[in-house]
């Protein structure tokens, strides 16, 4: 039975990628006819939620090559915007960085092809292995790895192709333009949505090492503010609230809140769109390490939104591990739980705390979200609680190609969202296939 379900579900993934790739579904205008996956009334709510996210999932790794030399909203390409954002990203216990596949066509397509299932089926086996579970598991586990993940990386990649797609068919609507820092707090100030404060004047800073000479060791920032390269800013330090769960020596720390807009499915109505089209989905707090200099390096706790309660905490760092000696084994971790209740720099509890004012948290950046890009459908928010009396709460800066640092949403809403967000965008799509659309 283990291995008939394995065998079933590789020809379902094989059978529709080749369906939406180079089949018939690339050029049907609509994604119901795709025969894999369909809903049957006999499934459970859960069997009927994989089905769901599997056609979207697998309709998107096929977009892959759909968007591949196509401009994309922040570089010249998607391709190159692969190139840039997983150079730094392995599968745990690779070492090997994902950008080698974005080099070309080919070697994408054997990512996916090959690569992709034959990882799927190594990571069931460890799995089963180690939580020393029944052999009927590993079926299950395959399934979940090859047809619907729910690691970080892969729903970070889902969400990435989706606003890909959205900003390709509709030329780049306004709210893509959030994605400058610059713009982004120039527009925030201008409809007064509280954003990190920012220094209009002096024009430009001049920066010195103190024991450095010969015209070595300075450094001139122009302001952009000024029409410079340089957002120049006062340092914000954290809340009291906040650096009570925290080692002296961190970071600012950061609560990344995720927002989905179905305001966008429906550009002809944008000008006017709905606050109840905009939702928020997650809420994690970034608990800086001691001595980092960004919350980059963190420990991610879990926030439920409509408590503000804070759970266990984990980390994504299993995933930037690169190197050859990273495959050794027992070298680099190839899970992680969500396990911590402590910070560990200083042993500080940090789960059972309550996030003060979440629903004034979650209002903010729905509001954010209608004012500034109710016409893109999924923004990453980076939320600041500051020391600062003057603006005790603050936005840093968005995220448009976001992910959910871990954090856990409503799967029946998020996966609506993607389904609807992509039965409204392959209409077009396939319109644009027909006209022989050139995009610029």
């Amino acid at each position: 039975m283990s291995a008939l379900r394995i065998l079933s579900d590789t020809y379902s993934f094989y059978g529709c990628f080749y369906y939406f790739y180079l089949g018939s579904g690339k050029s049907t205008p609509t994604l119901s006819s795709c025969p894999y996956f369909r809903a049957s009334p006999s499934d459970t709510p859960e069997q009927s939620r994989h089905k769901q996210y599997a056609k979207c999932h697998i309709y998107s790794l096929a977009l892959i090559f759909y968007l591949w030399d196509k401009p994309h909203y922040r570089k010249g390409s998607y391709s190159d915007d692969l190139l840039d954002n997983l150079r730094n990203v392995a599968i745990p216990g690779t070492g090997i960085p994902l950008s080698i596949f974005a080099r070309g066509k080919i070697l994408a397509l054997l990512l996916v092809l090959l690569f992709y299932p034959l990882v799927s089926i190594i990571a069931a086996v460890h799995h089963v292995k180690n939580e020393k579970t029944e052999e009927n598991d590993v079926a299950r586990e395959y399934s979940i790895r090859l047809l619907a993940p729910n690691d970080w990386f892969s729903l970070w990649r889902l969400n990435c192709r989706l606003v890909a797609l959205h900003s390709l068919l509709h030329a780049n609507p306004p709210g893509y333009e959030m994605e400058n820092k610059w713009h982004f707090l120039v527009e925030g100030e201008k409809k007064n949505v509280p954003v990190s404060p920012f220094l209009k004047a002096p024009s430009g800073i001049v920066v010195k090492h103190k024991n450095e000479e010969g015209g070595m060791g300075i450094h001139f920032y122009h302001n952009a503010s000024d029409g410079g390269d340089w957002i120049i800013q006062n340092r914000i330090q954290n809340s009291e609230w906040v650096s009570s769960l925290l080692p002296k020596r961190a970071p600012l720390s950061t609560f990344r809140v995720i927002t989905s807009s179905t305001c966008c499915l429906d550009m002809e109505t944008i000008a006017t769109p709905d606050r109840s089209g905009i939702k928020a989905l997650s809420c994690v707090f970034r608990a800086g390490r001691e001595g980092a200099a960004t919350d980059h390096d963190s420990i991610l706790f879990d926030i439920d939104p409509a408590t503000g309660v804070i759970g266990g905490g984990t980390t994504n760092a299993h995933w930037y591990r690169l190197g050859p000696h990273e495959i050794l084994p027992g070298k680099c971790p190839w899970r992680s739980t969500h396990g911590t209740t402590h910070h560990p720099d200083g042993d500080i509890p940090v789960t059972g705390n309550t996030l003060p004012n979440i629903k004034g948290i979650l209002e903010l950046v729905e509001k954010g979200h209608l004012d500034l890009c109710p016409d893109v459908p999924l923004v990453g928010w980076d939320v600041v609680l500051s020391a600062d009396s003057e603006v005790p709460i603050c936005l840093l800066e968005v995220n448009l190609s976001c992910n959910f640092f871990r954090g856990s949403f409503d799967w029946g809403v998020y996966l609506d969202f993607v389904e609807k967000s992509f039965e409204k965008l392959h209409p077009l799509r396939v319109e644009a296939q027909n006209n022989g659309k050139k995009f610029k």
